[in-house]
């Protein structure tokens, strides 16, 4: 099964990976940005999105997955830039298939282990009974009780949609079950310092986030030896959402 996928502009190929919860339409207006200098592809990556769910679900699947819509759109070698989950099927995909790309930029996140820290926002989401729910207010109002971040709430909310308008059926995009299931996954050290990826890569780092931290540098050197590390200022975790200015700018410096 393919990937969904929106695709803007012309020029060399890049693609851009969302991170957990996420979907290419949150990346839509930076796509078209970068389009005006790259053929853009936004993914969903599979359980996400309006791509198809699979019970199924890796870095390794998800690396073959940009691997074949290579092949579907002809392409030989493609730029990417992964945010945080996304960042981490993009380290997997350039330890595999290196050749394949030209650079990487990898979002707030490093090759490390991260232990599990959406337990809150997955119990929240399990909880909500969305065959007792008749409206996208209501749902807002019954999370709200659980998450209190309205950032977080309002970019959950994103992937509600009505899957029956005619009978008032509620669905959320992402597979729910699989991943909260191997939610383990996520965090899975992508280490490559056995067989470093000799690509040159751009780590950016939200100046507020504790993603990335100092001691975790040798790691990130070792598996990427010809990487660099940038600090956005002002920014945290969602450094393109945050800092969408500052993100283009250093993204668009390293490519070109």
């Amino acid at each position: 099964m393919n990937l969904f996928y929106r695709k803007f502009g012309q020029g060399k190929p890049l693609f851009i990976l969302h991170g957990l919860f996420g979907s290419s339409d949150n990346w839509q207006t930076l796509g078209k940005k970068f389009a005006e200098n790259f053929e853009v592809y936004l993914i969903d990556l599979r359980n996400h999105g309006q791509s198809f769910h699979s019970n199924e679900w890796n870095y390794g699947v998800m690396s073959e997955d940009i691997l074949n819509l290579m092949d579907v759109e002809g392409l030989s070698k493609i730029n990417i830039i992964g945010h945080s989950m996304g960042g981490k099927v993009a380290m997997h995909f350039a330890m595999n298939h290196s050749e394949k790309l030209e650079k990487l930029i990898v979002v707030d996140i490093s090759p490390k282990y991260y232990p599990v820290h959406h337990q809150k926002i997955l119990e929240a989401l399990f909880e909500l009974d969305l065959t007792k729910i008749s409206s996208r207010k209501e749902a807002e109002h019954k999370l709200s009780e659980k998450i209190n971040n309205q950032g977080e709430l309002q970019f959950l909310l994103k992937n509600l949609y009505w899957k029956d308008v005619q009978n008032n059926v509620l669905a959320w995009r992402f597979n729910l079950q699989v991943i909260y299931r191997d939610i383990e996954i996520v965090g899975e050290k992508q280490d490559a310092s056995a067989a470093p990826v000799l690509l040159p890569t751009l780590f950016i780092k939200g100046e507020k986030s504790n993603y990335i931290q100092q001691d975790e540098l040798s790691l990130i050197v070792s598996s990427f030896p010809n990487s660099v590390v940038q600090s956005i200022p002002g920014a945290g975790h969602w450094v393109q959402a945050e800092q969408p200015i500052l993100f283009y700018e250093a993204s668009m410096g390293f490519l070109n």
